[in-house]
């Protein structure tokens, strides 16, 4: 329970900051994380595969 209180407030102080970041910034940041996952994604992806032909 309070990680998920943790949670919510951390992403409230996120969305505030969000809220007062110029248009631009906040698209360019969305950008790198979505890359950032989708990278990790395939980095796990590739690992599952490559450990279950073991």
């Amino acid at each position: 329970m309070l990680f998920l209180v943790a949670a919510l407030l951390l992403l409230g102080v996120v969305m505030g900051t969000v809220a007062h970041a110029p248009l631009d910034f906040s698209l360019a940041v969305a950008a790198v994380i979505a890359v950032w996952l989708g990278v990790f994604a395939l980095r796990e992806r590739h690992a599952r595969r490559r450990a279950s032909t073991r």
